[in-house]
């Protein structure tokens, strides 16, 4: 068999060489050019993508194809003063046929291609893109040589890029691997390649896997063990002779997710401790990480941001107290609230970064209409505590505690892990970025610990009866206690309106103001129908809540806030660009990412990065400070983000000068933490 195949692949090879034509209408992989801006400017780049759609059952090959195969070729006609880059190749995949592995692609997947316009181009001139493409497409049991002559003309204009063509090509983009800055180390030993890999050990892994580009480095059939030792990835490669002194690739370290390696001669540890066989998930690694997930979940109740609702909490756990079977009955209903939502989430943001999306934990705050809807959300609850009015459904449930309080307990959990979705705790930083990296299953098992590990303290007094005894006996105290609690929700209220108006302008804050007025009427005119008996006593509370649905469809939309530079704090508006000549210069930089839903990020400037003697510091020693705004949700933020094993905001990192790696620091800053740097 494994005969046959070789005499098919090189059947193909030598027609493809002789022929180098296929019809386009016969091809099995259909191509076409698309652009990320049909208008570039002149002196500038655009990106163009060499879309590949293969047939189902068939597919393309990787830069290096393996043990057989052949890359892609592109021949150019292009304008004069306009050059083409190389192909840029997503993370490919694996396919063992008749004992020889091939590196390919089996789904739909794109090239990447910059074009460097020249300078002094005039508006409106017409450049023809033309290019003639060979390619090789196979099954299992057949191999095809494939060819097509391909044609894209773009004008010369303002370099803009449609919203719509910016997602596509991010969702492109993200296939491809990312650079690796540290320089890797390999060694031949007894006739076996061992590869190290710097990669932080936060960084989660699925299915560790070293695809050669430096041809002949090692035997593409052998299988790959993968260890870690620390902050080092070591790949045992298998045989091979690694000829020269540099060994390239792409490391692979998780479904389309990969990362760019030069290795050069080194020491190279010979073990770690294992991450799972190559063709598995890492078994230990999920653990590890859903671990992780659970104990930041846990630590979660205790930070900023999660204190406000920790009111609804707090009655909810002074009501379980009435008997041991309603306080179980609540404690999972109120763990199926929070692990649903968080679930829901997950499912979510893995759909749409499936989908070429750039997002990360706690994307839908990232969109003002969701904003809107939580400030109206936690308001009414504020003033319902209040005793405005008296509507059982938002107070938690207390009309159905009689029956057990179930969903008040189950929708008082599910608003309470809405809400915790802006924090990214101890420990949750590395679990949320290797949940993007795992296969689904693996994944929406990441987000099931963390939503465990958030009901885990209500779980426990639930089903502790010691632990209950602890909290205080129900009596008249609670009507006080309870008005007492509203405080929380408006504070809460107060910040979710700033940040509409941070995100969507203030036209939009006083819209969504004027939405909240109209609908707390609504609320007491149904409190006051339903304490007098009336008859259709929701009506008013249903008219200004369809009031409230229109003002957020409506909700005005503004471009979101750029950072300006602050000549008081010395801050300025992150890119990597700005970040490469910072480095370059030999500057020290310290760089953070925040967004304004972020309570957490929000202590930390004001208690820690804004504070004089911090800013005096990092004056002194010349250190620059860049700031990257995730409010409104930014591919190039999040894609940095990704790289760091991130999925949220805070991420805070320092760069001290020289070529050092960059230094990651705690979520929770402090003056002493930011001095010490110096």
């Amino acid at each position: 068999m494994r005969l046959l195949y070789c005499m098919m692949m090189t059947l193909a090879l030598l027609v493809l060489a002789a022929t180098g034509v296929a019809q386009a209408a016969d091809t099995h992989i259909k191509t076409s050019f698309v652009a990320e801006s049909p208008a570039p400017a002149p002196g500038k780049t655009v990106t163009i993508a060499l879309a590949m759609v293969p047939d189902k059952g068939w597919h393309g090959y990787w830069q290096n194809p393996g043990d057989a195969g052949v890359e892609t070729r592109v021949n150019w006609t292009l304008p004069q003063g306009v050059a083409a880059s190389p192909l840029a190749y997503p993370v490919p995949r694996r396919l063992m046929i008749a004992g020889l592995m091939n590196y390919v692609f089996e789904g739909p997947y794109a090239h990447l291609i910059t074009l460097t316009l020249p300078p002094g181009l005039a508006a409106g001139t017409k450049l023809p893109i033309r290019a003639e493409v060979d390619w090789l497409a196979c099954t299992d049991t057949i191999c095809v040589p494939e060819n097509d002559s391909l044609a894209l003309d773009l004008v010369v204009g303002n370099g803009a890029i449609a919203p719509a063509d910016r997602a596509r090509f991010d969702g492109w983009r993200a296939a491809l691997p990312k650079p690796l800055n540290s320089e890797a180390k390999f060694v031949v030993e007894k006739g076996r390649v061992r590869i190290g890999i710097p990669l932080p050990e936060s960084v989660a892994l699925a299915d560790p896997y070293f695809y050669p580009l430096t041809r002949d480095a090692i035997a593409y059939g052998e299988a790959q063990r993968a260890t870690r030792e620390g902050d080092l990835l070591i790949i045992d490669a298998g045989a091979g002779a690694a000829p020269g002194n540099v060994v390239d690739g792409v490391v692979a370290i998780g479904p389309g997710n990969g990362l760019t390696v030069h290795a050069v001669p080194g020491m190279v540890p010979a073990r770690g401790v294992p991450v799972g066989p190559a063709g598995g998930t890492g078994l230990v690694a999920i653990l590890v990480t859903f671990g992780a997930a659970l104990l930041g979940g846990l630590l979660l109740n205790i930070m900023p941001c999660v204190f406000p609702i920790l009111s609804l909490k707090a009655l909810s756990l002074v009501r379980s107290g009435e008997s041991e079977r309603d306080a179980q009955r609540e404690a999972l209903a109120y763990a199926v609230g929070v692990i649903l939502v968080c679930l829901a989430l997950g499912g979510v943001l893995l759909l749409l970064r499936a989908g070429g999306e750039v997002l990360g934990w706690a994307f839908q705050l990232q969109d003002p209409r969701v904003i809107l809807t939580l400030m109206l959300l936690v308001t009414a609850i504020g003033f319902n505590l209040a005793g405005l009015f008296e509507l059982p459904m938002l107070a938690g449930g207390e009309g159905l505690v009689r029956s057990g309080g179930v969903a008040g307990a189950f929708w008082t959990g599910a608003l309470a892990a809405f809400i915790a979705t802006p924090c990214t705790g101890p420990f949750m930083a590395g679990a949320l970025g290797a949940a993007l990296v795992l296969p689904g299953i693996a994944a929406m098992a990441i987000f099931f610990g963390l939503g465990l590990g958030l009901a885990l303290p209500f779980l426990l007094l639930g089903f502790v009866p010691p632990l209950r005894r602890i909290l205080p006996r129900p009596g008249a105290w609670m009507g006080t206690f309870r008005r007492f609690l509203a405080l929380p929700m408006f504070v809460t209220g107060i910040g979710l309106a700033w940040i509409l108006g941070r995100q969507a302008g203030v036209d939009a804050m006083a819209m969504g103001l004027a939405a909240l007025l109209a609908l707390i009427a609504g609320l007491w005119w149904t409190g006051r129908r339903q304490s007098g008996g009336k008859r259709a006593a929701w009506a008013p509370a249903i008219i200004t809540l369809v009031m409230a649905v229109g003002a957020g469809i409506a909700l005005p939309r503004s471009e979101a806030r750029p950072v300006a530079a602050s000549g008081e704090t010395g801050t300025e508006r992150f890119s990597e660009e700005r970040l490469a000549a910072l480095r370059a210069e030999g500057r020290p930089v310290f760089v953070y990412f925040t967004a304004d839903w972020c309570l957490t990020c929000k202590v930390n400037e004001k208690t820690a990065i804004e504070r004089p003697e911090v800013v005096a510091a990092f004056r002194k020693t010349n250190v620059a400070t860049l700031v990257g705004d995730w409010t409104r949700g930014d591919p190039t933020i999040g894609r940095f983000l990704a790289a760091h094993g991130r999925s949220g905001v805070p991420l805070y990192l320092f760069y001290p000068a020289g070529d050092a790696e960059p230094k990651e620091l705690p979520q929770i800053l402090t003056t002493s933490i930011l001095l010490s740097l110096l």
